[in-house]
């Protein structure tokens, strides 16, 4: 008799495994009966699938339970799904893994995840059908980023309003916090905290953040729930009857128009004040998307690329209003939520927290190419015209149009954003290897944004309006200093428009960096000081990349063969004098060549630099050298114990533009053992001459005494050439060596060589493809040297009877 057709109560007295013999899988018998079967039973069920069943199988059993299974049984495998899709909190369980999931590499389970995850996919619907019943699932405070934590943790509620009406006290204390979240908050913490909590990526594992299931999956969600045109989509169906219901959405805190305008000192509540209002009906439209904005990164390169992402997304939904819902007298007018939140998304969600991330970014981000992420995010939030729907197109000769002078509010708004961040990128920049391509590119990035026309007019016109003395106007100051109440909506009406451009741009300066700033304007005499000294610095690292491109062209093919098989002079004081084009060939000298030269060009643009400073620049560059066509000592200044390196001097000497002449002083045979060298053939090589020097000290003497050729010849070998013309090393004074003269010895340290060794064997190795045996080769090889030992001693004779 089939198990369906037993009646209900019998049903509940068969045990699991009796139905695993009657069906496939446990998830099966408790698909069967949905309405008899235990939560408990559900998630143990899909626990043991996950495990024994393939991962298309498992996708396609959730999408069963979710359309089949109500929302009572729902709720208590969702935290568990969560945390499997995601991985776990404290890092411990990846999930699957979506950070690493491409399509170009594993396409089926790609294809699935995206399916399974899309804003309009099963495990969404999942998400709403439990909204309706107003389901709360615990998220640990410890587990919150840092600040927010802390805040929480010394019972401070957070100025963020999605942490309102949330926390729940334990008896534990705020160790214990728990925040009592919708099913679509915690499925949105957890997917954004599974960037932050997750263990970095391997180095080995080469994996392009912008082609991963999660970068994707971001851009879909923002898409979705930030739209350009038309409203929210509602939540999806639960039935075929009709839509789930939202719950009541988060409590506001705070008008939107009213938020940016104080220090974030004044937001700081109690939590035992947490005080609960009536939210208007309309606000259900909008609560999704203000919950995506309010989640928080740690600044990791792959953060970045996400929070650059968000800017692109919030700046076409900002500006996707239509110009007469953006006029100001549209605010008096009844408007859709919608259209309230698209105007208020930057400066209540995003201004403030992204000025400080910028901030940290810009002062601890190391000096390398990794802050070109950085970098695209910056200039990506300075230019919204790219992303507005009416954005500007290139002309005909490539040449950006000006920039319209609607985005002049936006600019003065922003003004630190522009003006205080570029200060602090030409601060970084003058401490970077410009000759280095991927940091040149940087510098031309930045120079070629803010050089578009009539944006460096609309920022100085911000400074100025800045800078314009404050009158006392009774009702201006209250404005000002005012803290805003919490009690509202975030649908607010908006207070009466603000007129006066001075005062809107003092707030956003204030409100960022608070009364007591000392402002530095980009257009000031310390900012154009830093623009020239960068100027003075792009035009070295020209001059430096073409002399290492010339000098690679001038330097025949085959020398660093030959250098390495020891046919040419080795330097034994052990200097380098390369930089990273070396190893880069022409094409990246010439990039840098040309990245420099525009950047150049625009900051003359921007500050309206002289050709006669530029020239001033590269004039000077004649000085650095001297008659003999080497480069100078670095910049120094003469102080009571001698040279004193200068900043330019140091950062000449970092960046490999120039060197002092550094020699090695001491006996070349005790030099440190170098890298191309066996340090235990060195050192048994250096004890055998060492002996054979103490036994035949008298015999090699009087053999380099003799004035015949054998004298010639033991001089040429066992003598150290040009001892007498070394200097010390202090490049004051240049003053000759004093030393003693050592008489003659032999050096055996030439066989420790690595080089030397492989030339050998490689001598050895061709002589035997012309079947010649070990003893000729070598008998060869030592009749070559005597001949060219013969030569060389000649030739050093003969340059000694023509010197003076």
């Amino acid at each position: 008799m089939p198990l369906c057709h037993l009646p209900a109560r019998l049903v509940h007295s068969v045990p699991w495994f009796a139905k695993k013999a009657i069906f496939n899988s446990p998830l099966e018998a408790a698909m069967a009966f949905p309405h008899l079967q235990q939560p408990s039973f559900l998630l143990a069920s899909l626990k043991a699938d996950s495990i024994n069943k393939p991962f298309a199988q498992q996708c396609q059993d959730l999408v069963k339970v979710i359309e089949d299974f109500p929302a009572k049984e729902l709720h208590t495998i969702f935290p568990w799904l969560v945390e499997s899709i995601f991985g776990s909190l404290d890092g411990v369980l990846i999930g699957w893994n979506l950070r690493c999931l491409q399509g170009r590499v594993n396409p089926v389970e790609y294809s699935i995840v995206m399916e399974f995850l899309d804003p309009g996919g099963p495990m969404m619907k999942l998400v709403y059908k439990l909204q309706a019943e107003d389901y709360k699932f615990d998220f640990p405070v410890s587990y919150l980023p840092g600040p927010v934590k802390a805040s929480i943790q010394e019972c401070i509620l957070p100025d963020s309003p999605l942490y309102h009406n949330k926390v729940q006290f334990t008896p534990t204390g705020g160790l214990g916090l728990n925040l009592a979240l919708n099913p679509f908050e915690y499925y949105i913490f957890f997917f954004a905290l599974s960037l932050i909590t997750q263990k970095p990526l391997p180095v080995s594992l080469h994996v392009r953040t912008s082609d991963c299931a999660y970068f994707i999956l971001v851009d879909r969600y923002l898409s979705w729930f930030l739209p350009t045109e038309g409203s929210v989509p509602p939540p999806l169906s639960s039935s075929p009857g009709g839509t789930s219901p939202s719950p009541p959405p988060r409590t506001p805190a705070m008008p939107f128009a009213s938020y940016g305008l104080h220090h974030t000192s004044l937001l700081k509540r109690h939590i035992s004040h947490q005080t609960s209002v009536n939210a208007d009906p309309a606000s259900h439209e909008i609560w999704r998307s203000e919950t995506l904005l309010q989640e928080s990164f740690t600044p990791t390169e792959e953060h970045v690329l996400v929070v650059r992402l968000l800017l692109k997304h919030l700046h076409a939904f900002a500006n996707s209003l239509k110009p007469e819902q953006a006029s100001p007298s549209a605010h008096s007018h009844a408007t859709s939520p919608l259209e309230e939140f698209k105007r208020a998304a930057v400066p209540r969600f995003v201004q403030q927290k992204l000025y400080l991330f910028l901030q940290h970014c810009f002062g601890h981000w190391p000096l390398d190419a990794s802050f070109r992420a950085v970098l695209e995010m910056w200039l990506s939030y300075l230019q919204p015209w790219r992303y507005a729907p009416d954005k500007q197109a290139l002309g005909s000769d490539s040449q950006p149009r000006c920039v319209s002078e609607k985005w002049a509010p936006f600019v003065q708004e922003n003004l630190l954003m522009y003006t205080k961040l570029f200060v602090g990128f030409l601060n970084r920049a003058l401490r970077t290897d410009l000759v280095s391509p991927k940091h040149a590119l940087m510098v031309f990035r930045v120079a070629k944004v803010f050089a578009q026309p009539n944006l460096a007019e609309m920022i100085q016109k911000g400074e100025q309006l800045f800078l314009e003395p404050e009158l006392v106007i009774p009702h201006r100051q209250h404005r000002l200093f005012t803290a805003p109440t919490f009690t509202g909506s975030f649908l607010s009406p908006w207070p009466p428009a603000v007129t006066d451009a001075s005062f809107k741009v003092k707030s956003h300066v204030y409100s960022l960096e608070g009364q007591d700033c000392k402002y530095t304007p980009m257009f000031g005499p310390e900012a154009r000081t830093l623009v020239l000294r960068l100027a003075q610095l792009i035009t070295q690292a020209k001059h430096t990349a073409k002399s290492i491109s010339d000098q690679c062209a001038e330097s025949p093919t085959g020398h660093s063969f030959l250098s390495w098989l020891g046919f040419s002079s080795m330097d034994t004081n052990g200097s380098y004098t390369a930089n990273d084009l070396d190893e880069m060939g022409q094409d990246s000298v010439r990039k840098t060549d040309e990245y420099l030269e525009k950047a150049l060009e625009y900051l003359r643009q921007i500050f309206r630099l002289s050709e006669a400073q530029l020239r001033q620049f590269t004039l000077a560059l004649g000085t650095a050298q001297d008659e003999n066509g080497k480069k100078q000592l670095p910049d120094c200044i003469v102080g009571e114990d001698g040279l004193m390196l200068t900043p330019l001097g140091r950062y000449q000497i970092i960046n490999g533009l120039r060197r002092f002449e550094i020699e090695y002083q001491g006996d070349p045979e005790l030099q440190p053992i170098r890298s191309y060298e066996i340090a235990s053939l060195v050192r048994t090589l250096f004890r055998l001459s060492s002996a054979i020097n103490h036994r035949f000290a008298g015999q090699m003497a009087a053999l380099c005494s003799r004035d015949d050729f054998l004298g010639s010849l033991c001089r040429y070998h066992l003598t150290e050439p040009g001892l007498a013309s070394r200097h010390l090393l202090s490049p004051v004074g240049r003053r000759q060596v004093a030393g003693h003269t050592r008489g003659p010895r032999l050096s055996l340290r030439f066989l420790g060589s690595y080089r030397t060794l492989v030339s050998l064997l490689l001598a050895f190795f061709v002589a035997s493809l012309f079947r010649v045996g070990p003893l000729p080769c070598t008998l060869l090889l030592t009749l070559g040297y005597v001949l060219y030992a013969s030569a060389m001693t000649l030739l050093t004779e003969r340059g000694k009877l023509h010197q003076p």
